[in-house]
């Protein structure tokens, strides 16, 4: 049972640790505590229904267009909120605080448009595989190997492009970036389309295995702030770590108490970890000035 509950916490895990990738983008290198992240996360399963049950579209083809969408809106809240505020100065409070703004105006904008109660995707029942005595669905194999690829291939992606090369040069020095020449206003619109992207595909894969509602956006939000701070703020590849550590920890507490206890699990984690290790296992220590 143990052993079968560790592969559920994989799972899991692995969608923790894409969807906490897509928010550490944004937040090692503007900053932003980027609450309207959980409403991307949220907005792409309800684009999925929305072409499967209007447009009579299949799945994939509805997932492709509905990743499209969310990353536009990824890119909306930059052009429309984040940036006008940066040109103001605005403290990052006054960001925050916008923030909430925007997941309050989309979340009760999907609540009127589709109700409150929860949505399923997939109406099948997924077909499972044994390996060595242990059950995995076929959607569960899809959700583990998608997130495991992108994972992966963004890391590389992170470490040898132009694109990763400004992303750690914004997140060290934005000030000297500019300097440089960099246009820095087109650099963090590629970085909230990635983090809509990461966002999107992980919501998807969530929702099409058990559903979404409007609500399921914050939880996961908290979870990716948690993942971030137990691998360690100013790393990019930080959030993956810790993702994986919920999933598999939060998989524990439903083997020896039960699924009530997940919330208490990850915020656990957050207490011990910003008491007696707050950077984190992968963060640096850092010189006071």
């Amino acid at each position: 049972m143990l052993l079968q509950l560790m592969l559920n916490g994989l799972v899991i895990g692995s969608c923790y640790a894409l969807v906490s990738l897509g928010f550490a983008l944004v937040y090692n290198t503007t900053r932003i505590f980027h609450i309207g992240y959980s409403v991307l996360f949220m907005c792409c399963p309800y684009f999925v229904l929305f072409f499967m049950r209007f447009f009579h579209f299949p799945f994939f083809a509805a997932f492709v267009i509905s990743i499209v969408l969310t990353i536009l809106l990824s890119m909306a809240m930059e052009l429309i909120v984040y940036q006008p505020l940066r040109r103001k100065r605005s403290s990052l409070d006054v960001m925050m605080v916008s923030s909430i703004g925007i997941m309050i105006i989309v979340l009760n904008l999907i609540s009127l448009l589709f109700g409150n109660e929860t949505q399923i995707l997939n109406t099948n029942i997924s077909k499972s595989v044994s390996l060595f005595g242990l059950i995995i669905t076929t959607t569960q194999i899809i959700q583990l190997s998608v997130n495991m690829i992108l994972i992966f291939a963004f890391a590389g992606f992170l470490k040898y492009s132009n694109f990763g090369l400004r992303a750690r040069a914004m997140r060290d020095d934005e000030t000297l970036f500019t300097i440089f020449g960099n246009n820095i206003n087109l650099s963090r619109l590629s970085l909230f389309a990635a983090s809509g992207f990461l966002a999107a595909v992980g919501g998807g894969l969530i929702a099409y295995d058990v559903g979404m509602d409007p609500y399921v956006g914050m939880p996961i939000f908290l979870v990716s702030v948690v993942a971030l701070i137990i691998g360690g703020v100013g790393r990019f590849e930080a959030p993956v770590i810790g993702g994986f550590i919920i999933g598999l920890l939060q998989s524990i507490a439903v083997w020896s108490f039960s699924a009530r206890w997940n919330d208490a699990i990850t915020f656990s984690l957050l207490i011990l970890f910003l008491l007696f290790r707050p950077r984190g296992l992968m963060g640096e220590k850092k010189r006071l000035a």
